[in-house]
C-alpha cells in the first residue's frame, strides 16, 4: 500500500503533493488537539471527584467528632453533587472521543460508556432530588417536635 501511494504521489504535480501533506498535517494537528482537550476534560472530572471525596470526608469527620452518626444524608448529598458534576465532565470527554474515533467498534464502546454514565448521572440526580424532598419534608416535623 505504501509503495502504491508513493508512486501515486510522485506523479502528482508539486502543488498537489503540498496540499496532500498540508491536509495530513492539519488533520494530525486537530486529532492531537482533541486528544489533549479530552485528557484535560477527563482530568477536570477526576479532580472534581477528588474534591468531592475530600469534602465528604471532611464532613464525615466533623459529624463523627460531634457524635452525629444517626444520619449521613447531608454527606451523601454533598458527595453525590460532586459525582454528578464529574460524570458530566467525563461524558463530555467521551463525546470528544467520538470526533476522532475511526472505527465502529470504538464508537460502540464509547456509546456504551456514554449510556452507562448518563444512566448513572440520571439515577444519582434522582436520588439527590428524592433525598432533598425527604429531608425538607422531615425538617418541619422535627421543628414542631422541639
Amino acid at each position: 500500500m505504501t509503495l502504491l501511494s508513493t508512486c501515486f504521489l510522485s506523479i502528482l504535480p508539486e502543488a498537489a503533493r503540498d496540499v496532500t501533506s498540508l491536509h495530513g498535517r492539519a488533520e494530525s494537528t486537530v486529532i492531537d488537539a482533541v486528544l489533549w482537550l479530552k485528557l484535560g476534560v477527563e482530568m477536570v472530572g477526576a479532580l472534581i471527584i477528588a474534591l468531592g471525596i475530600l469534602s465528604a470526608g471532611w464532613l464525615l469527620l466533623k459529624a463523627l467528632s460531634r457524635g452525629q452518626t444517626a444520619d449521613f444524608t447531608a454527606i451523601r448529598l454533598a458527595l453525590a453533587r460532586y459525582l454528578a458534576l464529574a460524570l458530566e465532565f467525563q461524558l463530555g470527554a467521551d463525546i470528544l472521543s467520538t470526533a476522532i474515533s475511526p472505527t465502529w467498534e470504538q464508537l460502540g464502546k464509547l456509546g456504551a460508556i456514554a449510556i452507562i454514565r448518563t444512566a448513572l448521572n440520571y439515577f444519582l440526580s434522582r436520588e439527590m432530588r428524592d433525598e432533598r424532598r425527604q429531608t425538607s419534608a422531615e425538617k418541619p416535623v422535627v421543628e414542631r417536635a422541639d
